[in-house]
């Protein structure tokens, strides 16, 4: 019996890593987060979020809003329109890759 290709297509590169993938969860649920709570959301570096966040702001997926309080600065991140579709368009992708996992798994 022959299968159908598994189509990966659809999952959006600047989405798929764990850590951008986790940025843009944390901003979907959480609304706006300064880059001191993600990056302890998140467990990271400064480095490895500062380089995450600049390849979703590229893709035009996050927006950044820079201000300082007091003497310090302080970076909130957003979720534009486009990132919520990219995410949104990910996790359906991701959703219909397990149910054709799971499909096959009842099968055996």
């Amino acid at each position: 019996m022959s299968r159908p290709p598994i189509d990966f297509n659809g999952l959006d590169t600047a989405v798929h890593g764990p850590v951008r993938l986790g940025m843009l969860t944390a901003l979907q649920i959480e609304g706006q987060l300064d880059f001191t709570t993600l990056k302890k959301r998140l467990g990271v570096t400064d480095g490895v979020l500062g380089l995450h966040a600049q390849k979703l702001a590229e893709a035009g997926y996050i927006r950044s809003e820079k201000a300082f309080v007091g003497r310090r600065p302080k970076t909130t991140y957003h979720l534009t329109d486009a990132g919520r579709r990219a995410f949104m368009g990910y996790l359906d992708t991701m959703r219909k890759l397990l149910d054709a996992v799971e499909s096959e798994r009842h099968r055996t």
